[in-house]
């Protein structure tokens, strides 16, 4: 029976094209060289706006994975079922070049086009990101080593995905295993035996505490060789087609990430091929942590962009008092403000995949090793209260499953934890300063490009500054990371957005955070004179 007309309710934000909607978006991706990609990102994003592949990204987030350790003979398998959904949605990112495509076809903006790929996907459903990234991020790390490159990199770079353990498989995924139960960041903590067999092969006897993504077809494994700690490659199938003794122990029950596997895992001399030397596996591994972080910055971008995306469509449709939400200037105070913080991101995680691509000087390089952590800390940081910012804007109905931000509040905080908490990457950034001068010098030229165009960003670049010379005379230095790190990202995103991004939002960004009467670190209390429509319009 009815008893009442449903109304007054945002239609389903679906059958969009995502790319053309992100207006800041296809702005970078044009100032930084990638131009050429454009029609490709609009099928990209085409195809995620598709209620189809929402309705997927549903499904995988609902349906998690399982782990079967045994068939029903009794045999040991050790796999994990993921819904059909999911291997579609990985399907698709992977023949788009999320993965690897900047390598496989190198050209300048290609890390641009990449990540503009990886955060479309990652935007709708962000667990399949995680091996996704891993594969990306392992790239350069098995590249520097011919012998394994031989093997490996033709299959990683392949656009063709099979999430089945079978042989003769022509594309792969990887993933990584660092952390143990008693060190996790403290990786030299760490347990696991390596023991040389001959030929580079080793066998693995311990254990890691996480190990995601797991069917993964291999994975690159720290562990303590007779030289120190040193770094693995580690296959799923042998040579010989058979499993490696890569025992998967439990699957861990996690607040988000739900459509993506985390697992527990125990190697019981498990067939491992050194890559890098003996006591080189932090310094081996560590181009694979970096590229990864650069990532993480991608994936909270990703989900500040779906958080600010649809909380300006339910503001746009939602009638309150006799107005739409959008046009009562307190609404559209904090969907603007939300803007800005994504505009800021976006801009700064586009700059740093430019300076990650093969043309990129030697300053640019610099520039990313130190940029690189400190946007990781702060866009990193900045994504769990976004988003929840964003679900307020929806009330009642963004605290349901049926809507997207539940999930995005619950994946936000993964970001921050993965590759370094925020004290691991505040203290990162001042290790960088301390023993890479060139890192800050090449940071600070780059900001520096702004200086002139706006009183108050000078005057915060002249502070942080300060702040800089400060900790190198500090007899204790970590007190100030987070404030430091902090400083420095917001010098970056505000120089950006002075230079490249249109005055509504530079002078919106500038006043909101560094200026006199910025409103503090809750969204929506702009200083008088932004001009919110504008910005939210971008929204």
């Amino acid at each position: 029976m009815s008893t009442h007309q449903v109304f007054n309710q945002a239609p389903p934000r679906v059958d969009l094209d995502e790319y053309t909607a992100n207006v800041a978006l296809g702005e970078g991706v044009a100032r930084y060289d990638a131009g050429w990609a454009e029609e490709a990102l609009r099928a990209t994003g085409l195809r995620v706006g598709t209620a189809q592949f929402q309705d997927d990204a549903r499904r995988a987030n609902r349906h998690k994975p399982e782990l079967r350790t045994h068939d029903r003979w009794g045999h040991r398998i050790d796999e994990v079922d993921y819904d059909p959904a999911y291997h579609r949605i990985i399907s698709a990112a992977v023949a788009d070049g999320a993965h690897t495509s900047a390598v496989a076809e190198p050209r300048p903006g290609a890390n641009v086009a990449r990540a503009a790929t990886f955060m479309l996907y990652a935007q709708i459903e962000p667990g399949h990101a995680c091996p996704v990234s891993m594969t990306h991020s392992a790239v350069p790390v098995i590249e520097q080593h011919p012998h394994i490159a031989a093997e490996w990199m033709p299959r990683l770079l392949s656009r063709s995905y099979d999430g089945r353990l079978v042989p003769g498989k022509q594309s792969a995924l990887f993933g990584m295993a660092m952390t143990e139960k008693q060190g996790g960041s403290d990786v030299r903590a760490n347990t696991t035996v390596a023991r040389p067999i001959g030929d580079g092969r080793y066998e693995l006897t311990g254990h890691k505490w996480f190990c995601s993504a797991p069917m993964s077809d291999a994975f690159l494994v720290l562990a303590q060789a007779p030289g120190g700690l040193s770094c693995f490659l580690v296959p799923r199938l042998l040579d010989d087609d058979m499993r490696n003794a890569m025992r998967i122990m439990r699957l861990k029950d996690k607040l988000g990430n739900a459509a993506n596997a985390s697992s527990e895992v125990e190697y019981d001399g498990a067939i491992a091929h050194l890559i890098g030397g003996e006591g080189r596996g932090i310094s081996t591994i560590i181009e694979m942590v970096t590229h990864t972080r650069l990532d993480c910055i991608l994936g909270s971008v990703a989900g500040m962009r779906q958080s600010v995306a649809e909380a300006a469509w339910h503001a746009r449709h939602r009638l309150a008092f006799g107005r739409t939400l959008i046009d009562q200037s307190a609404m559209t105070a904090v969907i603007a403000d939300l803007q800005l913080e994504t505009e800021g991101a976006t801009a700064a995680a586009l700059r740093l995949a430019r300076a990650y691509d093969r043309d990129a000087t030697a300053q640019d390089s610099a520039f990313a090793r130190l940029g690189t952590a400190v946007m990781k800390y702060w866009a990193c940081k900045r994504g769990p209260a976004h988003t929840a910012e964003a679900l307020e804007c929806l009330g009642g109905n963004g605290y349901t499953e049926d809507f997207p931000l539940a999930m995005r509040y619950r994946e936000q905080p993964v970001l921050a934890v993965w590759e370094g908490s925020g004290n691991v990457i505040a203290l990162d950034v001042l290790r960088a300063l301390g023993r890479e001068p060139a890192a800050f010098d090449a940071f600070d030229a780059e900001v520096s490009n702004a200086r002139g165009a706006d009183a108050r960003l000078d005057a915060h670049l002249d502070r942080t500054r300060k702040l800089v010379r400060a900790v190198g005379a500090d007899d204790a230095p970590q007190r100030r990371a987070r404030a430091l790190t902090s400083a420095l990202a917001l010098a970056l995103q505000g120089a950006l957005l002075v230079q490249h991004a249109p005055s509504a939002v530079a002078d919106g960004f500038v006043g909101s955070r560094l200026g006199d009467d910025a409103g503090g670190f809750l969204f929506g209390a702009l200083p008088t004179g932004a001009d919110a429509v504008a910005i939210a319009a971008r929204a």
